[in-house]
């Protein structure tokens, strides 16, 4: 059975049970800041298994792309080196919502392993927790496994809460039993059944994970069961795939050995079991999708883990001989074994070939060089004493990764290879200001929100700036509170407000929250939890109150020109699209009442043309007064009415559409009524902000025209100070630069001159040394280090032979010196070794030919002695 065959009868089998068939959802978990990546089929249903969001179907199934190579979750380093670890999986799952449980979930489980994949039931091997009577009972009486594969796990090496069979989301929080699926590749593999002594043998593989959501956690421990359990399960497609393929490894299965198969193409290994071609093969699979998500190679977050990635495989690349770009070629294979299963793929097939060639080529620059570096660290290493293995110095650690890219992780790689282990205590000292850089992932921790169990805010902004309103919960230094007292910050959570909070890069609303003499005045909205709006700001007269009737008042001015921005946002976004090409996608953005900034994918920079281009679209646009429309509608129905998602973002099954001038995209924000609105726009700067990706900043209505007055003002004092109008600025300007090289050129002409006639003059001064040399050493004023090179060879020239040195001290102090020697002398004396004589003795350097050196320096009171101890530092050298 084929995976694609595989993961299709899964789907199949669930949709055939009442559940809905949800597509796999991005590897950038929406709005989600405790997630580097999705790292389960689970991600996407946080939300609604804590009971913050809600969905219009109570059982779900999905083929989930997952990543885990960052952060918390991170098998990066395991691959390559076992059978089952990668970095991007398919993880296949079913859910429940409050529906089915324990009985259901486990017969489903079993119907699809034995009836549908045809597996042998007594191959078939399970795991509870110690305490779940409930799941060992109906395993055994009602599913018929024999007690003797049964196997209660307990708590996991002394744990208080944590278990193999307990799961749970957090330290607080939905938590719960769990049972798990073993297969038995049987007795002539290595290993024991789960729960004994030989139990990480390769024999019992683990193949589906059915976790019961049924407890909530509090801070004590104390758990409680929840009003409606739910149901989360996770069976790897590559683990299941292996089995049903009858193959031992996951590697081994069709889709790999494909993509095997593609990487020893590409490389030129002719051994497919050689361990290097599995990693290029699952790391294709992780850079590609994640590219495909919006990820892009950076130093920094998510980008830096792909730049990990990638940089692995052309390590393992280069290990089999392919120093030239190869790793991009690979896209088509992948396409050819994924592309059906995920269209998103094959749509951005070249963009993901692009994206994978810039990096290859910028790091191929220096991986040769780096590689030699390490070879020749590794080979100096004294031999493993007493079976204690070498270790490789942190800074060296160091060096790689800052002068060569080598990501500290992808040493220690080659080091395992060699039996080497790293000094990373060491690199952590080497590293200081760099270390954040490297460890940029560790900022995806989990965010500290506010403890909130109360009803959602009803949120009527769209239609009121000005709503009244009852105080629900108050916050103090994130401790909820019954009162705030005049002067004092706060954030309150309203039953209803007009207040926009941050989301979709739309800044929070600004505004006042007034009932009698109280007057808080709100710096910023945001949302504390999905639905639940915090109003951060302070109290300027009187108290607030939990309960305390309101009036909410939006800074209409504020929100006006906010949301020109955010509506002229989704204009250019689409003008972007036809000007630049359709690969370009949201990558950020961020609109206030000042600008809009947006981030765009892109791999060069936007023309004056393409600018004025993009205006020109958007301004027409404007002009044509459209009415913008929003409707609510299902995120399927949504997607195939030509709406854009926007990257980053996280959409629930009910998702607003907006419909503005030719631009459709969904987005919750608050916009214009007409196009017209937003008056006038115009684009202000253009820039690189990371590999791949440009920004632009625009202003729109009043912001735009005081842009243009601004502008314009300049023009005209700039006109006035030409003497000219302001429509012949770009003649006088080329006028005057044409006079200014004339001039310069007449300058330099004079300079040379006058340097000539001063170095005819400085020959006079010139001595014999004993040996017939003739030297020449002395000061010079009001000459640059440029002239004073031109009179050393002229006064060489002119003495025959001879040394020379001249000094010169600029207006600001810097000294230079200049030093030469004629061809019969520079055997003997080094212009070079003489520049260093006389600059380490004013606090500098210098070097250079044996005919011809200069330097510098800085302490002019040592320069006198300096120069006087030349004539015997000369005759020392005769």
């Amino acid at each position: 059975m084929k995976t694609s065959e595989i993961r299709q009868k899964f789907l199949q089998f669930f949709q055939s049970k009442g559940h809905t068939i949800v597509p796999s959802s991005s590897l950038v978990p929406g709005n989600d800041p405790t997630l580097l990546f999705t790292n389960s089929g689970m991600v996407q249903f946080k939300d609604v298994f804590t009971g913050k969001d809600t969905r219009n179907y109570t059982r779900a199934t999905s083929s989930q792309r997952s990543v885990r190579a960052g952060g918390k979750h991170n098998d990066l380093e395991n691959v390559g080196y076992t059978a089952r670890h990668h970095t991007f999986f398919e993880m296949l799952g079913n859910f429940s919502f409050g529906d089915y449980f324990k009985r259901d979930a486990i017969a489903f489980a079993w119907e699809m392993l034995t009836k549908v994949y045809g597996l042998p039931a007594e191959k078939l091997w399970v795991t509870v927790y110690q305490e779940d009577d409930e799941a060992y009972g109906i395993w055994e009486k009602e599913i018929g496994v024999p007690r003797e594969r049964i196997v209660r796990i307990g708590d996991n090496k002394g744990a208080r809460y944590a278990s193999d069979n307990f799961w749970q989301m957090a330290d607080t929080g939905p938590c719960g039993p769990c049972t798990e699926i073993f297969f038995d590749h049987g007795p002539e593999i290595w290993g024991g059944p789960p729960g004994s002594p030989e139990e990480d043998g390769d024999r019992y593989i683990e193949i589906w994970n059915l976790v019961f959501m049924q407890f909530e956690r509090d801070a004590s421990g104390t758990l409680t069961p929840l009003p409606k359990p739910c149901v989360d399960t996770g069976m790897g497609l590559e683990r299941i795939a292996a089995v049903l393929q009858h193959v031992h490894s996951n590697y081994e299965i069709d889709l790999f050995a494909a993509l095997i198969a593609g990487a020893a193409r590409e490389t030129g290994c002719k051994d497919l079991t050689e361990n290097s071609l599995k990693v290029i093969a699952d790391h294709i699979r992780a850079c590609s999708f994640l590219i495909v998500d919006g990820v892009i190679p950076s130093n920094e977050g998510r980008g830096y883990v792909l730049r990990r990635i990638v940089r692995r495989a052309l390590r393992h690349g280069y290990k089999l001989g392919q120093t030239k770009p190869f790793f991009h070629r690979l896209v088509p294979d992948l396409v050819m074994q994924m592309g059906d299963a995920y269209p998103e793929l094959a749509k951005n097939a070249a963009r993901v070939e692009q994206v994978l060639r810039q990096e290859e080529e910028r790091f191929g620059e220096t991986l040769e060089h780096g590689m030699k570096i390490l070879d020749s660290a590794l080979a100096a290493l004294p031999a493993a004493v007493k079976g204690q293995a070498a270790t490789l110095d942190g800074n060296t650690l160091f060096t790689l990764y800052d002068t060569y890219g080598f990501p500290v992780d992808l040493t220690a790689d080659i080091c395992r290879e060699r039996g080497v282990e790293i000094d990373q205590a060491g690199f952590d000292v080497a590293m200081d200001r760099q270390r954040d850089q490297a460890r940029a992932a560790g900022k995806f921790k989990m965010a500290e929100g506010l403890v909130y169990s109360g009803a959602q805010t009803v949120f009527e902004g769209y239609e009121h700036l000005e709503r009244k309103a009852k105080v629900l919960a108050l916050y103090v230094e994130g401790t909820q509170v019954q009162r705030v007292a005049v002067g004092q910050d706060a954030i309150v959570v309203l039953d209803s407000t007009p207040f926009y909070a941050e989301s979709g890069g739309q800044v929070g609303d600004v505004g006042v929250l007034t009932s009698g003499t109280t007057t808080f005045k709100v710096l910023d909205t945001q949302k504390i939890q999905p639905g639940v709006f915090g109003h951060h700001g302070r109290v300027q007269t009187g108290e607030l109150t939990v309960g305390m009737p309101l009036l909410a008042t939006v800074d209409a001015e504020q929100r006006a020109r906010t949301i020109r921005n955010h509506s002229a946002t989704h204009l250019m976004h689409k003008a972007l699209r036809e000007v630049l090409g359709g690969h370009v996608q949201q990558r950020g953005s961020l609109v206030d009442g000042d600008k809009t900034r947006f981030d765009f994918a892109h791999d060069a920079p936007m023309s004056d043309a393409d600018i004025q281009r993009v205006e020109q679209i958007v301004n027409a646009e404007i002009l044509t007064n459209q009415a913008a429309n929003a409707q609510v509608m299902s995120y399927d129905d949504a997607v195939k009415g030509g709406a854009m998602a926007l990257f980053g973002e996280k959409y629930g099954d009910t998702v607003r559409v907006l419909d503005i001038g030719f631009s459709r995209e969904l987005c919750g924000g608050t916009h214009v009524s007409r196009t017209g609105d937003i008056g006038l726009f115009k684009v202000v700067s253009e820039g690189g902000v990371a590999a791949g990706v440009r920004r632009v900043e625009a202003v729109t209505g009043a912001n735009a025209l005081a842009w243009v007055q601004a502008l314009n003002a300049t023009v005209q004092r700039a006109a006035s100070a030409l003497k000219t109008q302001p429509a012949d600025l770009p003649e006088r300007i080329a006028l005057l630069q044409d006079q200014l090289k004339s001039v310069e050129k007449e300058l330099e002409q004079a300079r040379a001159k006058l340097a000539s006639s001063a170095g005819n003059a400085l020959s006079d001064q010139a001595v014999v040394l004993s040996a017939g040399v003739k030297l020449l050493v002395t000061s010079v004023q009001g000459v640059d280090p440029k002239d004073l090179r031109s009179m050393v060879d002229q006064l060489k020239d002119k003495l025959k032979s001879a040394v020379v040195l001249l000094a010169a001290t600029s207006a600001d102090g810097k000294i230079s010196v200049v030093a030469g020697v004629t061809a019969d002398w520079s055997g003997k004396v080094k212009a070079g070794d003489l520049v260093g004589f006389v600059a380490g003795q004013i606090g500098g350097k210098g070097g250079g030919r044996p005919d011809m050196a200069m330097g510098g320096g800085t302490d002019a009171q040592a320069l006198p002695g300096a120069l006087a101890g030349v004539k015997a530092w000369v005759e020392a050298k005769l």
